[in-house]
């Protein structure tokens, strides 16, 4: 409920703090006393446009600020909505009212403080705004979302909301406690809708899959055709490299050879005796040394050495003649090529090249198999189909049989709101099945037409009443609607809820708004001292002439609680405009009248 409201430098009100009451709180005073600009700093702190020309004069800027308090549960919700699939606070988290809130604000970063929420706002002069909850400044659409769990405004404006269709379809649901109906549907949308989504996907994807299975065809024909071999690039770059270099190997490879064993070569071209030949002798002239010892392991070591350089001069020999030709050379550079250009398309190296080859092949098969899986997932969409169809005639159900009661029962309330012949049919027209009915939130078209007076035709809700008028009819559906499910878990506010109202209509009035505070905070703002007289706390707007010293401040307006027999001359003045003894003793009789047979919620009788 909302604690407390404070005010600064807004239009006349240069400062007031109110603290209503938590059963039904009534704010009165003359005709032009600045009650509206209550009503404006509801709207502030919910986020409303911020309009620089409500700032009092010389003042740099005006604020306001609404303390709510919540449940011990609404509380405890901010822990279970961290583990929420939904999101905590959305449309689907499962939370309504301050529990809603609670998870909104622990989205933006803020946490309930000893159970309360803070919500505050500053215009400047200049016309910009700071939107801050909780010490943390936010979007100003935060606070918006977070109050619109907590308030509810009935004044002429704000009663356009509810012509909107979507809000006509929450309220009918709030009346009609399908939660379990409207779960079970809302699962089933949702796969529903995943499914759509998919198939989509894969649709958009049809002709850009065909373009992908073609460049991986022709890529997979193309590495196939090559054939390359892991490190085939590398060895045939060796031997281009030996090709290259023939005559400079065998040159060199030939040298070696006669240097090292005259035999492999033209004995011609050898140049003296070579180190076979060299080693040999020497070995042969140790051994011919009759002398052990050390001789005989020379000539061991030398012949060791000698079989060294015979393994030398044969792996030597078998280089030579083996260079290859031009025309080698020329294969050799095309095979390069046809290698190097897969490496540079899908390498680096070649063993990257086969791998990306295989993985092509079996995503190939995916995309071929494409056709036969978008008809696959468009069978399992239409079991999902039937299933949300099913889902939703549930759920139509419920509604078709809490619309007629809803009507019904508001139409006899209206009756005692002073609007005889006057009525509510809630029409709930499930939509053509031939046109894929299915939305988010069933397949029903939720209209809500009010009739204003008998023989008046119907019309929907919001074209068709007076300020007044829909002020008391939607006091109406809250009533009937917290007889039905209990406390709404929020404040409400009436604004014009008693034009044209007066004698005992206005007297019933107060009652059923006293009656509805029995379940959540009502804020009445009214100019009847029979509906005033109900309430649970009154607050007196009343404006003053500014101070001499201050002149260029213009009126003040001041906003005080009454209580006793302050309240009692307040009542009387409502009443007949004047304090007499008369006046005073009907004022009391009044207060004393104005009391529910039942207390109210969390509040003493009013009056008290």
């Amino acid at each position: 409920m909302l604690e407390e409201l404070d005010i600064r430098n807004l239009g006349p009100i240069r400062e007031a703090t109110i603290a209503p009451a938590a059963g039904m709180t009534a704010i009165t005073g003359e005709t032009g006393a600045g009650k509206s600009m209550l009503l404006s700093a509801i709207r502030l702190v919910s986020g409303g446009a911020a309009e620089s020309s409500r700032v009092s004069a010389g003042a740099d800027e005006a604020w306001a600020q609404a303390i709510f308090a919540l449940s011990d549960d609404a509380v405890a919700s901010e822990h279970s909505g961290d583990t929420n699939d939904a999101g905590s606070g959305d449309a689907d988290s499962g939370f309504t009212g301050a529990a809603a809130a609670v998870a909104k604000a622990h989205d933006a970063g803020v946490d309930p403080e000893d159970g309360e929420l803070f919500l505050s706002r500053t215009v400047r002069a200049s016309g910009r705004s700071r939107a801050v909850l909780g010490g943390k400044s936010v979007p100003r659409s935060v606070l918006g979302a977070i109050a619109g769990e907590l308030v509810t405004i009935h004044g002429q404006t704000d009663q356009l909301k509810i012509a909107a269709s979507s809000r006509q379809r929450e309220f009918l649901d709030r009346v009609a406690g399908d939660e379990a109906e409207l779960a079970a549907y809302r699962k089933a949308w949702d796969a529903l809708a995943a499914m759509d989504e998919r198939l989509e996907r894969l649709r958009s994807q049809e002709s850009s899959a065909r373009q992908q299975a073609d460049y991986l065809r022709e890529s997979i024909d193309r590495i196939n055709r090559i054939d390359p071999q892991p490190g085939e690039d590398e060895e045939l770059k060796a031997r281009r490299e030996r090709i290259e270099n023939a005559a400079d190997i065998a040159q060199g490879v030939g040298s070696a050879l006669g240097a090292l064993d005259a035999s492999q070569v033209d004995v011609d071209a050898a140049d003296g005796a070579s180190a076979v030949e060299l080693i040999n002798h020497a070995v042969t002239s140790l051994r011919a040394i009759r002398v052990g010892g050390t001789f005989s392991e020379q000539a061991d070591r030398l012949e060791s050495i000698n079989a060294d350089l015979g393994d030398v001069v044969f792996a030597l020999s078998q280089e030579l003649g083996d260079e290859g030709s031009v025309e080698d050379l020329d294969q050799i550079n095309g095979r390069i090529h046809e290698l190097g250009d897969l490496a540079r398309r899908w390498g680096p190296t070649l063993a990257d090249v086969l791998a990306w080859r295989d993985k092509a092949a079996f995503d190939l098969e995916d995309l071929d198999a494409s056709p036969e899986k978008v008809a696959e997932l468009e069978s399992e969409r239409q079991t999902l189909y039937d299933a949300a169809l099913a889902a939703a005639d549930v759920l139509s159900a419920a509604r078709v049989a809490a619309a007629a009661d809803l009507g019904a029962r508001v139409t006899e309330e209206l009756g005692s709101l002073a609007m005889l012949g006057a009525s509510l049919e809630v029409r709930v027209t499930p939509r053509d099945k031939a046109d894929d009915p299915l939305g988010p939130y069933g397949r029903d078209d939720i209209a809500f037409l009010f009739t204003p007076f008998e023989g008046s035709p119907q019309l929907p809700m919001g074209k068709s009443a007076s300020g007044g008028e829909l002020s008391r009819l939607m006091l109406a559906l809250e009533l009937v609607a917290a007889d039905t499910r209990g406390g709404a878990d929020q404040t409400f506010i009436f604004d014009e809820v008693d034009a044209g109202v007066g004698g005992k209509a206005a007297v019933e009035l107060g009652k059923r708004l006293a009656r509805l505070a029995r379940s959540a905070q009502v804020i009445v703002v009214t100019h009847l001292a029979q509906v005033a007289s109900w309430a649970d706390a009154q607050f007196v707007v009343t404006k003053e002439p500014p101070d001499v010293d201050d002149d260029d401040l213009g009126v003040v307006t001041t906003i005080a609680e009454v209580n006793g027999e302050t309240r009692v001359h307040e009542i009387a003045r409502m009443l007949s405009g004047s304090e007499s003894e008369a006046s005073l003793d009907h004022a009391r009789e009044l207060l004393s009248d104005s009391r529910l047979t039942l207390p109210l919620a969390g509040a003493g009788a009013a009056g008290d």
